[in-house]
């Protein structure tokens, strides 16, 4: 049995792209009798694991002063962290590499995974990489995307972020990437230390919702946000600046769309209020921001009956929100940077952040025709068959893990 560590995730199943991406490849490989999860979770504190929100969890207990239990087969633990603001992302995954390597030690595990989400310990990791090999080990590494780019670090966080993440890649045994743009930045950013890569994308899927279209659930949350389907845009993510919030506000309260722009998004107040100063988007009615729904078979429903999806994400990789709209919604509306080009190609429409850009589109998105915008959901969902597939990402990891192969797409 290969033993696979997955450091970095604040919880499973909750926002976020790496909490996703362990949900979804725990599930595929929840009946494999080769491999075995450990996936490290936050127990308090912004983002922590709630496994109450989730359905078939057992097995719960206290291990090495760790909340545990078991879920789609992987054995999690919960750690405390401490209140010590933008520091608390390093003191968690420090944490957790040391509970994950006494683990180790306790059961006797050998040739173990180590595989670290994103890159904020880099001045640290030396040791662990050394303490890791000495298990016959292997450390992986998935350095998302530009962290040390997001408008909400100082700068010199930003001088941190960069740094770590070089020494994180020099570190690495491997660095998977999410995104062929990000794969080739690593290896010309760093090519002094010849970084062994490989290309594994994120995945979704292209199942309809479960829900009918007069499901209570669907039918009473419709109500309850005074949306009618087909009658409004919708964004789905994270509040933060470089998701380009602002732009989308902007924009659509300049264009002359009747319909309503829904956000879907755990609010910031300080960055909500920020908003309002500059744009004054509670005077137009057709902005709303609507909550966060975390009913996956819901969400799905309301995205596909958006008129259209807005995606402003310019930091990262392949996003997951990005996919999940591909997979469900007909018409999707992009910022046009290389992440989102290289996943939706010609199956979506693209904007920018120069003024009236968006604002164009809107209107241009308002007047299509059915069969153009069908034509467009048609495109999109065959983008997530081909190369983004649960089921396509799962058997990648599992030769990864498994044999240390490399995917099949590299630039």
């Amino acid at each position: 049995m290969r033993h696979i560590f997955i450091i970095g995730s604040k919880s499973i199943g909750q926002y976020g792209g790496f909490e996703t991406f362990v949900d979804r490849l725990t599930e595929q490989h929840q009946d494999d009798g080769a491999l075995q999860y450990h996936i490290a979770c936050k127990a308090n504190g912004d983002g922590c694991m709630d496994e109450s929100t989730l359905s078939g969890v057992s097995d719960r207990r206290t291990e090495d002063g760790a909340q545990t239990f078991r879920y789609h087969g992987a054995h999690v633990f919960k750690l405390q962290v401490p209140d010590i603001g933008p520091a608390v992302a390093v003191w968690y995954d420090l944490a957790a590499l040391r509970w994950s390597l006494r683990y180790c030690r306790r059961n006797g595990i050998r040739k173990p995974v180590f595989y670290i989400l994103a890159c904020r310990i880099g001045p640290f990791i030396r040791p662990f990489a050394a303490q890791i090999h000495r298990h016959g080990g292997v450390l992986f590494l998935n350095p998302d995307g530009h962290e040390w780019m997001r408008a909400k670090w100082s700068a010199p966080i930003r001088r941190y972020w960069k740094l770590s993440e070089g020494q994180m890649v020099h570190a690495a045994d491997l660095v998977v990437c999410d995104s062929v743009t990000i794969e080739k930045y690593i290896r010309t950013e760093y090519r002094r230390f010849r970084p062994e890569t490989v290309y594994i994308s994120y995945g979704s899927d292209t199942v309809p919702s479960a829900l009918s279209d007069k499901d209570e659930r669907f039918v009473s949350w419709m109500r309850e946000k005074n949306l009618r389907p087909g009658g409004y845009y919708l964004v789905v993510g994270r509040f933060v600046p470089e998701n380009n919030y602002e732009t989308m506000i902007r924009e659509f309260m300049k264009s002359s769309s009747s319909k309503t722009f829904a956000l879907i998004t755990n609010v910031n107040d300080r960055f909500l209020e920020e908003l309002e100063e500059k744009l004054h988007f509670r005077d137009d009615p057709r902005i709303r921001f609507v909550g966060t729904v975390y009913d996956p078979e819901l969400l799905k429903k309301i995205r596909e009956n958006a008129w259209a999806y807005f995606h402003g994400h310019e930091v990262g990789g392949t996003n997951p929100s990005l996919l999940e709209a591909l997979g469900s919604t007909e018409l999707n509306l992009l910022l046009d940077v290389g992440f989102n080009r290289e996943v939706a190609e010609d199956a979506a429409l693209y904007w920018t952040k120069e003024d009236g850009s968006l604002r164009a589109l809107i209107e241009t998105a308002d007047q299509m025709d059915p069969q153009e915008r069908a034509a467009y959901g048609r495109k999109a969902k065959a983008r997530i068959r081909e190369g983004y597939s649960w089921q396509y990402i799962g058997e990648q990891y599992r030769q990864l893990w498994l044999y240390g192969r490399k995917g099949d797409r590299t630039p």
